[in-house]
């Protein structure tokens, strides 16, 4: 039998009933047991009493009771961290103290495992223990291919505090992207609301939102409301844009579906942005050619958030990753150019 684990509902995994997030998790429980589990109060979340049908929001902790040992999680997730990975997460931490560690996640890692991840920052963390005796844990997460700030909990404290203020919206984070074309206006919001498109499977690698106007979100079934905040720093001509973007909300693939949505996807984006054509600044593409980086260019720029023991507010920067870096270099901007909080007095 497994042990008693608690797993946090991730960015790109809420809006979803208890038993479709548990069988992705877990895709060789079979339903029986999952309902099983919640009638006798095994299966909880926050810790409460759920059912299967249940629904699962950002940034809840999942408490998951010892599993048989034919149908435990992938044993990868188990596996040692080899000694290029471990020297590799560790230095990627760029902020640490005895509750919180944050590290500039590279763009290409996953957060978790899953279908085709076997290699994953959740089963790095042991490698982040440094001078505690458990391992941290993940309170939210990023998209694989994308870079920057990701939050860790030293403590269970810690992470309760965190996860709570991630639900309720209490941390302001900063995006920094490449997009094709211009945005007009300069400065604005983004309200579509999101459903996923049917026909997708069940892994969440496939999973695609589809944006909703406004005013159909509240009679198109499953669709959720959303809100990203942007705003154009520097543009070149009409080919590309450098964007800062502050979702409201923390829906799936939300500020990729949004950028796309309003006409200017973000550059090396081919789930939203088309199938890798190149943007000449009058049509559709997320490819700008020549020695641009065919990468997805969205990165976790700034965090700021309430620490969950001093009550201070912490703020976090993380660096671009190379392939930005150098797409910044050849446009001549420098990270100096554009202010910590473009949108603090929106």
């Amino acid at each position: 039998m497994s042990r008693v684990q608690t797993v946090i509902v991730g960015e790109d995994e809420g809006d979803q009933r208890l038993d479709r997030w548990f069988k992705k998790r877990f895709p060789h429980i079979p339903q029986g047991l999952v309902q099983k589990m919640c009638r006798k109060g095994d299966l909880r979340v926050d810790g409460g009493r759920v059912k299967p049908v249940t629904r699962v929001e950002v940034g809840q902790s999942v408490r998951i009771p010892p599993l048989p040992d034919n149908q435990a999680p992938p044993p990868e997730a188990k596996t040692r961290v080899s000694d290029a990975d471990r020297k590799m997460i560790q230095a990627c931490v760029i902020y640490k103290d005895d509750h919180v560690i944050a590290i500039n996640k590279p763009a290409g890692l996953a957060t978790q495992g899953g279908t085709g991840h076997t290699r994953h920052v959740d089963g790095m963390c042991e490698a982040l223990k440094f001078d505690m005796d458990e391992k941290p844990r993940l309170v939210h997460r990023l998209d694989k291919d994308t870079s920057g700030v990701l939050l860790l909990a030293r403590t269970r404290t810690a992470a309760q505090s965190l996860t709570a203020s991630l639900r309720h919206r209490e941390t302001r984070k900063i995006y920094w992207a490449l997009v094709a074309g211009v945005p007009t206006p300069y400065v604005g919001e983004v309200k579509y609301g999101l459903v996923k498109a049917g026909g997708r499977g069940g892994s969440g690698e496939g999973e695609k939102m589809i944006a909703v106007h406004p005013r159909d979100v509240d009679k198109t079934v499953g669709a959720k409301r959303a809100s990203t905040l942007y705003a154009t720093l520097y543009r070149v001509a009409s080919r590309a844009a450098w964007v800062a973007m502050e979702p409201l909300t923390g829906r799936t693939h939300q500020l990729r579906a949004h950028m796309a949505e309003i006409g200017h996807p973000i550059i090396g984006d081919g789930k939203y942005g088309g199938s890798g054509q190149e943007n000449m600044g009058d049509g559709w593409g997320a490819q700008l050619g020549g020695v641009i980086s065919k990468k997805l260019h969205l990165h976790a720029r700034h965090m700021r958030f309430e620490h969950p023991i001093t009550r201070k507010e912490i703020k976090v920067t993380a660096e671009l990753p190379e392939h930005m870096e150098n797409s910044w270099d050849t446009f001549g901007w420098t990270n100096d150019l554009a202010s910590e909080d473009p949108f603090e007095n929106i």
